[in-house]
């Protein structure tokens, strides 16, 4: 008698549980005790290590030949070639930056300045995010808000809402790097698994630490009472390491007047008609001043013109440096020597020290920021290693919470260098800033059933594998859609904020308290709401969705939509030469 052999699941099949994209945080923590430091969707290294004992061979001899020393030339060659496309890629990210602050600094300035909205919480929050997003620059939005508090514009406490808000902000650029590697299904599941890691704690953090800050002020009152203690005197700048190598290449290409932006949002009308592409720069060892040499130091264009044109450009090089980044990474780090920097990266320590491996990797991570004096540049330089599975989801989120904590150290030591009537305040915040990365760690990190980031940026991941459109479209719903739409309520006023926003706050927690419970003990909850299947369809599921996108897309590439081409391309040609079936025409 035939029994009926049931097909693999494919990983684009509908396998989704809970409503839409409702994270399901339980589904995914089943699997994290077996899986501890190894690379989600790829095969464990441990038993890759197995695979030569199954197939024993008789010991070869090792003799030296040309082709191995060959080999191990080009793969010497390669080393600088690395080193070369990092640099780069580091500029790109640099001009990536000045791009947005050119296309869409003016408008920065412009949300900063009424101070109004600021003094609403949740619209400080969301002023952060659009600001850094806008200027791709967590340092251009606090020196900004580091400027309004020491004029006296804005509260401490008032800023430190627009802090939170800049944190998010400045992790779109490792989402931004993340969405290169979506040639390869399971490489780009685990760079957006690695690159939202980031975003899932600064957005955990602040749904716990922004009502208590509202409440009871405690990180403004523990950075007052620390700048009062403390006799801080005014020191030198942080060390900008990086900077000195890059800046050779960036300044030859752009120049900003970074005043500019500042001056805007402290309501300075006189800034508003002057360029930020940088014309007169200091001469070096006097107070004259020169033409700037730079690109566009005696251009016409208009700002926005040479942001979009940078803009292009800079994403051009991005993306270039990181798929030769990626294809050189995985040719150097393949077979054993994968295996070798996979053990030493992710390998905890022996017991019972087993657990200080993720707070060394916290260190590791806040030295190399704190050198090279940019999280996004750590964190998207991290991005491609996770996608190759060269380091491990668990390994990332420590050493992405070090990062958080090295750029606030930068922070500390530039705000030290602040003039004295800035000094206080640009502690203050950067006191702040460190508190929240501080109080976030300590929620989300010591206690592994509370790693819920690791979760949630896991799920993402999976989702984005899935669907590929999903990427896009988180990418603009937290970082643009919904903090627009926030921003536009709190403009409204309390009352509509809270009537709108309080009814969505209610049913995303009741969404995702059964989704919890469908997974954990769906025997308590009432037959109806053990799944999810009574309501229609595309409430529950990304699928047809996914069909509609599927059908609007002019070049799929499905296997299903290319057979679908396939034939409509054959009755085309059999309607153009009709004949025998041997002779019609195939299109392969």
């Amino acid at each position: 008698m035939h029994t009926p052999q049931h097909p693999k699941p494919r990983l684009d099949e509908d396998t989704e549980s809970g409503i839409g994209s409702t994270l399901d945080l339980t589904s995914s923590s089943k699997g994290d005790g077996k899986h501890t430091n190894q690379p989600f969707g790829s095969p464990s290294f441990r038993a890759a290590d197995r695979l030569p004992r199954e197939n024993e061979s008789p010991p070869q001899t090792s003799e030296v030949s040309p082709h191995k020393i060959k080999q191990l030339l080009i793969n010497i060659s390669k080393v600088p070639l690395l080193f070369i496309l990092l640099f780069f890629f580091i500029c790109s990210l640099d001009t990536l930056s000045s791009a947005f602050q050119l296309a869409g600094g003016k408008v920065a300035g412009d949300i900063f300045k009424d101070n109004a909205v600021l003094s609403n919480p949740v619209a400080g929050l969301v002023v952060g995010i659009l600001v850094t997003v806008l200027v791709q620059s967590s340092s251009t939005s606090t020196s900004i808000v580091v400027s309004l508090v020491a004029s006296g514009l804005l509260e401490v406490k008032s800023a430190v809402p627009v802090i939170m808000g800049s944190n998010i902000g400045t992790s779109v650029t490792n989402t931004i790097v993340a969405m290169m590697q979506a040639a390869e299904r399971n490489e780009f599941q685990r760079a957006f698994a690695g690159a939202t890691i980031h975003d899932c704690f600064n957005w955990l953090s602040v749904l716990f630490l922004l009502p208590l800050e509202t409440v009871c002020g405690l990180m403004t009152r523990l950075s007052h009472l620390l700048v009062s203690i403390l006799q801080i005197q005014s020191g030198e700048d942080a060390p900008e390491l990086l900077k000195v190598i890059t800046e050779p290449v960036t300044t030859l290409i752009i120049q900003l007047e970074k005043c500019v932006i500042t001056g805007i949002a402290m309501g300075n009308e006189g800034m508003r008609n002057k360029s930020l592409v940088k014309e007169w720069c200091q001469s070096a060892g006097n107070e004259s001043f020169e033409n700037c040499k730079h690109l566009f130091a005696s251009t016409e264009l208009s700002d926005l013109t040479v942001g979009l044109i940078l803009l292009a450009a800079s994403l051009v090089v991005l993306c270039s440096c990181l798929l030769l980044l990626v294809k050189l990474l995985n040719s150097l780090l393949k077979g054993q020597v994968a295996k070798v920097i996979h053990k030493v990266i992710n390998t905890d320590l022996p017991y019972p020290f087993g657990w200080l491996a993720g707070y060394v990797a916290m260190f590791v991570g806040a030295g190399i920021t704190f050198v090279v004096q940019s999280s996004s540049v750590f964190t998207s330089a991290m991005t491609p290693l996770v996608g190759i599975g060269v380091i491990s989801l668990e390994r990332a989120y420590p050493l992405t919470l070090g990062s958080n904590i090295g750029t606030t150290a930068t922070a500390l030591l530039a705000a030290l260098a602040s003039p004295g009537n800035k000094l206080a305040a640009a502690i203050q915040i950067a006191l702040c800033h460190l508190f929240f990365n501080i109080f976030g760690i300590l929620l989300w990190y010591p206690i592994p059933f509370m790693r819920l980031p690791i979760k949630m940026a896991r799920v993402l991941g999976e989702r984005t594998a899935k669907y590929r459109w999903f990427a896009v479209l988180y990418l603009l719903l937290c970082f643009l859609v919904f903090p627009s739409i926030v921003l536009g309520l709190s403009l409204a006023g309390w009352r509509v904020m809270a009537g709108v926003g309080g009814p969505f706050l209610g049913i995303t927690i009741f969404i995702t308290t059964i989704n919890v419970m469908q997974t954990c003990s769906p025997r308590h909850l009432p037959t109806k709401l053990q799944n999810w299947d009574f309501l229609p369809k595309w409430m529950h599921s990304l699928k047809p969705l996914d069909r509609l996108i599927t059908k609007a897309t002019v070049c799929c590439r499905t296997p299903e939509s290319r057979s679908c081409f396939q034939t409509r391309v054959n009755l085309l040609c059999l309607h153009l030469n009709p004949g025998e079936p041997s002779q019609r025409p195939t299109v392969q």
